[in-house]
């Protein structure tokens, strides 16, 4: 499902995919368009970056499901 309110945002504050993954540091601008268009989630650090950029809230761009860095469970 397409995460209207990541373009939405993204939008709002004059940026374009490219300029929004060069200020992010990844890949590219099709980062960001697997993000909005719903086939990937960005991991937490990467949420919470966007949310300042952007000036939103990261529950309001992302909902509560973003990717949690990989970690080994230690029993």
């Amino acid at each position: 499902m397409k995460n209207l309110n990541l373009i939405e945002a993204r939008k709002k504050s004059g940026f374009t995919q490219k300029q929004l993954a060069d200020r992010l540091h990844c890949a590219g601008k099709s980062t960001i368009s697997n993000w909005e268009n719903g086939h990937s989630k960005p991991r937490l650090a990467q949420a919470l970056l966007i949310s300042r950029i952007l000036e939103e809230d990261v529950s309001f761009l992302f909902g509560y499901y973003v990717q949690e860095p990989c970690t080994k469970q230690v029993v």
